[in-house]
């Protein structure tokens, strides 16, 4: 009899993830495993002793259901491909206890074999706000401790539901298509983190956790209406589905994927494009920038401000709007001031954007 369908479900999702990274690692390459297809996921390697180094697999891990899932999902799947697995556990400081349910996390994965596992205390900033924040602190701690160990790859535990209150987010901030993005199932520098949960609802997460045994600590932040996120959880995607009626989470996510592919292929066509729009001392011209399609020019003021020192968290669609004006609705007015001290103007015929 084979495992519950919701351990299943987590064990396949990790699987097919730990074999792109066997195919995106320099050892894995070597190895005929590395490039196996999905139908062959189950294989075992027999010679997984000629892959050296074993490349190193760090879960990222609050305690909470998602995280756990996949703690024990990679516990389970990486010693069959000869991957090494461990896992990081961040400490906030942000409620009492915080150190002693980091201890208690670090247990429950040594206890699922995976090392090497190490808590990490970070101190929480307030630059965006204190969900924005922590995140970054949180990612800050995550990309040290994958340099530290030479983890090839952290995964985290965002699910579907994630996604769908990520799109949510952004539609709000009306940031535009990045923003309906969503996360990424593959992101960070080199390809860093990874999340195989994305198609995977919470519901599944929580119940291979329950049909394991596996005690989850639920974040009482995650139901606190201070956040954003938390009242989205709990007011808003259950309003929707009750108008709307069932399917909110799924749509929401497809959308993600679908904005995704629209946003890569604007990224690169910007890309090709920026080059044609600088003269030879490389400052943007604002007649070949004008020729441009809206959505293009865009993200090359954009990637212009944000080289010139501007913050990307900080810089919202209202910021290139304002830019784009001196582009498209010249009529002699000043600098635009964006943050981290840039300032963009017009100077003639080229549009200057530098530090003020």
């Amino acid at each position: 009899m084979g495992p519950h369908p919701a351990v299943a479900a987590i064990r396949l999702a990790v699987r097919r993830v730990l074999h792109d990274i066997l195919n995106d690692h320099p050892a894995g390459r070597a190895h005929p495993a590395g490039g196996a297809s999905c139908e062959h996921l189950d294989r075992r390697p027999d010679d997984t002793a000629e892959r050296s180094p074993s490349p190193l697999v760090l879960v990222a891990c609050s305690g909470g259901a998602d995280s756990m899932a996949l703690a024990s999902a990679l516990a389970f799947e990486a010693p069959k491909l000869g991957i090494r697995a461990g896992g990081i556990t961040v400490d906030h400081g942000l409620q009492p206890g915080s150190d002693l349910r980091a201890d208690e996390v670090v247990l429950r994965l040594r206890e699922l074999g995976l090392d090497p596992v190490e808590s990490v205390a970070v101190t929480v900033g307030r630059e965006g706000g204190p969900e924005a924040a922590a995140r970054d602190a949180r990612y800050a701690a995550l990309d040290a401790a994958a340099e530290r160990h030479g983890a090839a790859a952290v995964l985290l535990g965002h699910t579907r539901d994630d996604q769908a209150e990520t799109v949510l987010l952004g539609l709000a901030r009306g940031s535009g298509i990045r923003s309906l993005s969503g996360m990424a199932a593959v992101s960070g520098a080199g390809g860093r983190y990874r999340r195989p949960f994305l198609h995977l609802d919470r519901q599944t997460a929580r119940k291979a956790c329950m049909v394991q045994s596996l005690p989850v600590w639920d974040d009482p932040h995650n139901a606190d209406p201070a956040y954003t996120r938390s009242r989205l959880r709990h007011e808003g995607l259950p309003a929707l589905e009750k108008a709307l009626g069932k399917g909110v989470v799924e749509a929401l996510a497809r959308t993600a994927q679908l904005s995704r592919d629209d946003a890569d292929a604007l990224d690169a066509w910007a890309s090709q494009a920026e080059a044609a729009v600088r003269d030879s001392a490389g400052l943007l011209e604002c007649a070949k920038l004008y020729a441009l399609p809206p959505a293009v020019r865009r993200r090359i003021l954009r990637r212009a401000a944000i080289e010139a020192g501007a913050p990307a968290g900080a810089l919202f669609a209202r910021h290139i709007e304002e830019v784009d004006r001196l582009i498209t609705g010249w009529r002699g007015q000043g600098a635009i001031n964006l943050p981290g001290r840039v300032v963009a103007q017009r100077q003639g015929g080229r549009l200057v954007i530098r530090q003020g």
